[in-house]
């Protein structure tokens, strides 16, 4: 009887493992009669975001040291994707205003349409004034700590009508998070909004109730709030509106004032993000922050920057994987980047949009869910700007002539954003040349997209290896690929 019962059991483990075999190779990606549509920008060419060719997988044999080789496993998953975009600025706003409305219409197209644009998924806005609005100013009344003179009217004019046409443009959804740059000037210790300064004790509380104001006005507009940031650069003092918190300051104000705030006026399901600052110091932050239990609870994760090269230094790449590796739960979200120090001359150099992507390509390999881009839109010079920090945006617009120009940016974003999906999943890529960086997204229609970028000034033949198929690709100098299969 003994005997009987273990074969049973026996049995019954190999059919539950042959079971197990079976769903796991009906689950596997498969390149079976798939083929890849091909999709480059190339420099010293007219190739933006083309279709340049469709190709067919063919059996795998093993590639030699002299092969140049992206292989991709879509059966290896990691993180899930958020979405692509940039900020709505009351810059970006009063330029579009003053575009005709077939230019506008061009503009919300390019950006948000995802068959005649490159489909932004993802927005960032500021509450009140940043460097990028024409004037400083606050929702209230210098002073009133009650907060009883509160109002967005300022922002009815030019700002919440350009995202409103920007979410319509995008399919009628938009993940859209915001950020003060400043608490208003009598909530500081230096009494301005600009040059630093800090947050002062008696203040915590209002201006915890300030976020909740802004985010309950704009959703009262019809204008869907998906998160906040505590601040933006807490480590900077800029000639413009900012404000200094240590590690310790903002992990105290998000634990005792922020977060409770949000849950007490029904605003818990809202997406906090700590942090929203350089590469270079992230991982301390999120040391302080997170290993903190009562203020981690309150953080959806962590928002950085790229502007950790201004003192000429390398962008700080591993420090985004340290903090995944050491914070796995929490997220990890791009929430800025410009090409500083705007000049006409430079809106088509090529290694402007070449920055973009290879920042993208690593921050998504080290585990970044999302990114955003800077303004959308700003004007022939760089602006406008209260305080004369004029930047490069992706697009700009001539408002003497009324064009659009749009740069290299636009479209080495556009070969992420317009082809990876929110909900996709991260695949496991790897390189064999460093002269390639790539990244690699499953949709959840089954497609991978695979971003493949050529950092060589020569043309270069590599294979693109999945599982036991592969295909012959050739890719020009200076030029970014998006695969799809």
């Amino acid at each position: 009887m003994k005997k009987i019962t273990a074969t049973v059991l026996v049995l019954s483990s190999f059919f539950a493992f042959a079971q197990q075999k079976n769903k796991s190779q009906a689950n596997s990606f498969s390149t079976k009669d798939k083929t890849v549509t091909v999709y480059t920008s190339a420099e010293n060419t007219n190739l933006r975001l083309s279709k340049t060719d469709n190709l067919k997988f063919s059996e795998l044999k093993q590639p030699t040291e002299r092969q140049i080789c992206v292989f991709v496993n879509p059966d290896k998953t990691f993180q899930s994707f958020l979405g692509i975009g940039g900020a709505i600025t009351d810059a970006s706003a009063e330029v579009f205003a003053k575009l005709s409305n077939e230019k506008q219409q061009e503009l919300l197209n390019a950006y948000y349409n995802k068959e005649n644009g490159i489909g932004y998924s993802l927005m960032r806005t500021t509450i009140h004034s940043s460097d990028f609005s024409s004037v400083s100013y606050t929702y209230i009344n210098e002073g009133d700590a009650a907060l009883k003179t509160f109002s967005i009217d300022h922002d009815r004019k030019y700002r919440i009508p350009l995202i409103k046409k920007a979410i319509a443009a995008a399919g009628g959804k938009i993940t859209l998070f915001a950020t003060p740059w400043s608490p208003p000037a009598f909530m500081k210790s230096n009494k301005d909004m600009l040059k630093g300064g800090t947050l002062l004790p008696e203040y915590f509380q209002p201006w915890a109730t300030y976020y909740t104001k802004f985010v309950k006005a704009y959703e009262k507009e019809g204008v869907p709030i998906w998160g906040i940031s505590v601040e933006n650069e807490p480590m900077a003092v800029q000639t413009w509106e900012s404000c200094v918190y240590t590690a310790e300051a903002e992990r105290d104000f998000l634990k005792n004032y922020l977060g409770p705030t949000m849950k007490k006026e029904g605003l818990g399901d809202k997406n906090i993000i700590v942090w929203d600052h350089n590469r270079d110091l992230m991982v301390q932050r999120a040391n302080v922050l997170f290993s903190d239990p009562e203020a981690a609870k309150y953080a959806w994760g962590m928002g950085f920057h790229w502007y950790e090269t201004w003192a000429g230094g390398d962008p700080m790449f591993d420090n985004v994987a340290r903090v995944h590796e050491a914070y796995p739960d929490k997220k990890l979200l791009f929430t800025e980047g410009c090409v500083e120090k705007f000049e006409a001359k430079n809106y088509q150099l090529w290694t402007n949009g070449e920055r973009y992507g290879s920042s993208m390509i690593h921050d998504f390999n080290n585990g970044t869910v999302g990114w955003t881009d800077w303004n959308i839109l700003l004007d022939e010079n760089g602006g406008p700007n209260h305080v004369g920090n004029f930047c490069l945006a992706p697009v700009h617009a001539d408002t003497k002539t009324g064009e659009l120009i749009y740069t290299p940016s636009y479209y080495y974003i556009g070969h992420f954003s317009k082809f990876i999906r929110p909900e996709a999943k991260r695949v496991s890529t790897a390189v064999s040349r460093s002269s390639l960086l790539s990244t690699s997204f499953l949709n959840k229609d089954g497609k991978v997209v695979t971003v493949v970028m050529n950092q060589s000034e020569a043309t270069l033949i590599y294979n693109l290896c999945v599982g036991t198929q592969a295909t012959e690709i050739s890719i020009l100098p200076n030029s970014i690929q998006t695969l799809i299969y």
